[in-house]
């Protein structure tokens, strides 16, 4: 059974910046493209970014120059350094694995709730 735990959020001021990390186990990490995601209240689940397993990384355009994805294949944990933060990136953000299907994941992790207020 794979399970993600994503830690890292908080309560930031506009302008700051946060670190989620996302540990996994139960599978091998590296074989795979993982991807973070995020959900405000009220709204669906987005995609904020993706990395294969060979390290490509891809953004949605909302977060693209202020969010970095990265992953640790050896500590099978995947990061999401987030810049210059904005109230609307204010969500409860998850790991997952990333594919064309992810809308239709069942499992996913408690994830970890950023919030961006001054």
């Amino acid at each position: 059974q794979v399970q993600f735990v994503e830690s890292g959020g908080g309560l930031v001021q506009p302008g700051g910046s946060l670190r989620l990390s996302c540990g996994v186990s139960g599978r091998a990490l590296s074989i795979y493209a993982m991807g973070w995601y995020r959900q405000a209240p009220g709204k669906e689940r987005e995609l904020v970014a993706s990395i294969t397993s060979r390290s490509i990384t891809d953004y949605a355009d909302f977060v693209k120059g202020r969010f970095t994805i990265s992953r640790d294949k050896a500590k099978k944990e995947v990061y999401l350094q987030m810049n210059s933060l904005k109230p609307e990136d204010t969500a409860v953000y998850y790991c997952n694995f990333y594919g064309s299907n992810w809308r239709k994941y069942e499992y996913w992790g408690q994830g970890t709730q950023v919030s961006v207020s001054s």
